[in-house]
């Protein structure tokens, strides 16, 4: 089910950008990569029976490298689409001094654990520029994005795993201030919250335009946000210093 609803998301994009492909347009790919670092990220699952811990202080989260791919069509100058998959994936590991109910298992107090948080981002962007100057550019679109989600627990030779996968509707923003004559600063995410949860994705960069072609940009991203439902309470902060490179063609 998974693979199908991706390949449904690549298959809509390519045929919209398919569509648009007469007139001024332009592919571009942009990939960034870097390190990532655990703030909070509280677990409670299930929701009213499981054990509330943390991955990052009842736990140690280890620190991850990271790597993130969009490839996307500008279709004249203020319509863009583009296709982003964001894989993430976190280990911690430690001893908790209380006993643990997580889903299906139980682990007794002082059990060395090892835990895993996935995250992995698949969405499909539409954004439309409204403002778009020499110096200055603000757009905002609407995103869909396919959360792949999990959390792991492991110990005392056993292993509880809970996934979710599902379909999250964000507002996509994007704004680029070029101060300079080859330099521009990027406030770029996806974001919305309702009573369920919310979801926040938001970087913040310094960019270097060596040509039309290629721009070279490193900064600091936020990823913020979880689910308060019946069967998971999860909200989890992780930080991200970056770079990475846009090539158009």
């Amino acid at each position: 089910m998974k693979k199908r609803r991706i390949n449904i998301y690549i298959f809509l994009a390519i045929l919209i950008l398919s569509i648009f492909s007469n007139g001024y347009s332009q592919w571009f790919v942009d990939v960034e990569t870097g390190l990532g670092f655990s703030g909070y990220n509280n677990v409670r699952i299930p929701r009213d029976t499981g054990t509330e811990f943390s991955l990052s202080k009842d736990l140690k989260t280890d620190s991850s490298l990271f790597i993130r791919l969009r490839l996307g069509y500008q279709i004249g100058s203020k319509h863009t689409i583009s296709v982003l998959v964001a894989p993430l994936s976190l280990n911690a590991s430690g001893r908790i001094n209380k006993s643990i109910r997580f889903y299906e298992e139980d682990f007794p107090a002082d059990t060395p654990l090892k835990a895993v948080y996935r995250f992995n981002s698949y969405r499909l962007t539409y954004r439309y520029d409204f403002v778009r100057k020499e110096n200055l550019r603000l757009g905002f679109g609407f995103t869909a994005k396919i959360r792949d989600a999990a959390v792991s627990v492991e110990g005392n030779n056993k292993k509880s795993e809970k996934t979710n996968v599902g379909f999250v509707p964000l507002i996509n923003f994007r704004l680029e201030w070029f101060f300079a004559k080859k330099l521009s600063l990027l406030l770029d995410g996806d974001a919305l919250a309702a009573s369920q949860g919310r979801a926040e994705d938001i970087l913040l960069a310094l960019q270097l335009h060596l040509n039309e072609d290629f721009t070279l940009k490193a900064g600091y991203r936020i990823l913020e946000g979880g689910a308060n439902v019946e069967e998971v309470y999860n909200f989890a902060l992780i930080h991200f210093v970056i770079a990475g490179v846009t090539y158009r063609f």
